[in-house]
């Protein structure tokens, strides 16, 4: 289903991954219709299937993997992470959207960027305590803010990076996904 990961390896995996939400789409409130959901703009994928894919083969030894987790998939990211050969480490940003969606218990409005390590964090360092919440009204179905990706560079300034299941290239980023790949 996904193109062939490139033969070299990076420092910092950014990922997205498309979560599988079984069909359902989302909903604006009474009378409003259905908003859509991520299966309307892009192939989603069951938990079982990104277990296959072997992110640790383009992993350094010592890595961070920064993946976004929507809210009601906060343990199957936890488990993909370590699926993929890394160790659960913290929340690295909360993004707050600004604007909610309706939620099944709580208004939704915030996203969380996850870390884990393989090995030891990556030398050498950039910017050290860089600010955890980023505040950024939300964009198309699924566009991360821009803000989460500068915030790395600035942590990893010279780091290799990669971002899976990408939408468009980022300079001094590779770029893996169904919709773009730049090896």
């Amino acid at each position: 289903m996904f193109p062939k990961f490139p033969e070299r390896r990076f420092s910092v995996i950014y990922a997205d991954p498309p979560w599988d939400y079984r069909g359902q789409l989302q909903h604006a409130g009474v009378g409003s219709g259905d908003t859509g959901g991520a299966a309307r703009h892009y192939p989603t994928v069951r938990l079982s299937d990104l277990k296959k894919l072997k992110v640790a083969s383009i992993a350094d030894d010592d890595c961070l993997l920064f993946m976004w987790a929507t809210n009601p998939h906060l343990d199957q990211a936890v488990e993909l992470g370590k699926a993929w050969g890394f160790k659960w480490a913290t929340v690295a940003f909360v993004w707050d959207k600004v604007r909610v969606n309706p939620g099944f218990y709580t208004l939704s409005q915030c996203e969380l960027c996850l870390v884990f390590k393989r090995g030891r964090i990556p030398m050498p360092r950039g910017a050290r305590n860089v600010r955890q919440m980023v505040r950024s009204e939300r964009g198309p179905h699924s566009q991360k803010p821009e803000e989460v990706r500068r915030r790395i560079e600035e942590m990893f300034p010279s780091q290799s990076k990669i971002e899976l299941f990408a939408r468009t290239k980022s300079a001094g980023w590779s770029s893996w996904g169904l919709e773009i790949t730049d090896l």
